[in-house]
């Protein structure tokens, strides 16, 4: 069987594109910020002050999760979100050493 184009890549270079993929929607900043702000968040409270349907905060809450950039616990009937911060100072440290990358080439362009 073939390669696929993931496996043509390094673990961290998959990893930093996978949180990239996540952040790349406008609503899961909002969310993020959100769940920032309040320390943790239930989905009904973003709905509401996001002014966003509740299935559209639902699917952006559970890419968030898959990936690992928010984890959930269960509270009563509703799911209790909150910022993984293993995955955040992950992503902090990708980021950050990525974009820190020195460019040295003046004659680029």
């Amino acid at each position: 069987m073939g390669v696929t184009k993931t496996e043509l890549f390094s673990k961290k270079q998959n990893r930093i594109a996978s949180y990239a993929k996540a952040l790349g929607h406008p609503a899961r900043i909002a969310i993020l910020e959100a769940i920032i702000k309040r320390k943790a968040c239930i989905c009904g409270d973003l709905v509401e002050e996001l002014n966003l349907a509740q299935a559209t905060v639902s699917q952006h809450l559970k890419a968030l999760k898959e990936v690992g950039i928010i984890k959930g616990t269960i509270d009563g009937p509703a799911v209790c979100y909150c910022i993984n911060e293993k995955s955040w100072g992950e992503i902090r440290d990708y980021f950050g050493h990525f974009f820190a990358q020195n460019l040295e080439n003046k004659n680029c362009c």
